[in-house]
């Protein structure tokens, strides 16, 4: 082999590997079927862990908190599953932008009840085509924290929110989208103003 084509060989060789160490140093979101079945003892003791990520989710109260609302509606979950803090942040970006836009941001309260507590890991391999040729690591291996997540059982509230009667039926619909972007299916429960409600047919 001539030195030419040899130095282009050792060039590629170079660039793959490169490629193949940026793959392994950014991870993307794994899908969240990965995570989402409860199994084990929860992982939470923090001051025990060293860099585990800061969940998206920071704000779990908005609205006006003074003001009396005449109808209260809970998301509440129907199966038991761990909701990643990004699914969390996701679902409540959409309620919040919505009743802002519908309702103004002082004629609505919500709350996030789950907070993520439990801590996932992730043992971190290189993908992509020829990555098992510089990265193999032993199966079901401990892992490194890579993000959080709330476990939810069967029945638990994980949102609340309370609008004026004229809102009610605005305000189901938007709790139907945001379940959506949870990993369990959800049921929106009357917990207040439920003769109201009927009278309005929702």
């Amino acid at each position: 082999m001539s030195n030419g084509v040899h130095d282009c060989f050792m060039r590629k060789r170079f660039l793959f590997y490169i490629r193949c160490y940026l793959g392994l140093r950014q991870m993307v979101t794994k899908p969240a079927r990965m995570y989402t079945k409860i199994s084990g003892p929860a992982y939470t003791r923090k001051e025990f862990m060293g860099g585990v990520p800061y969940p998206k989710i920071t704000t779990f109260i908005q609205g006006n908190q003074r003001k009396d609302f005449e109808i209260e509606l809970q998301l509440v979950a129907n199966e038991s599953c761990q909701i990643r803090h990004n699914a969390l942040e996701a679902a409540r970006v959409a309620v919040n932008r919505k009743l802002s836009e519908l309702v103004g941001i002082e004629n609505f309260f919500l709350q996030i009840r789950p907070y993520p507590h439990h801590v996932l890991r992730e043992h971190k391999m290189a993908t992509g085509a020829g990555a098992d040729r510089i990265s193999s690591g032993m199966s079901m291996a401990f892992g490194k924290p890579v993000g959080t997540a709330a476990r939810v059982h069967s029945g638990d509230i994980i949102m609340v929110a309370r609008v004026n009667k004229e809102n009610a039926g605005n305000l189901k619909q938007i709790l139907h989208k945001a379940s959506i972007k949870l990993p369990t299916p959800c049921t929106i429960r009357i917990s207040k103003g439920a003769e109201i409600a009927h009278r309005l047919g929702i």
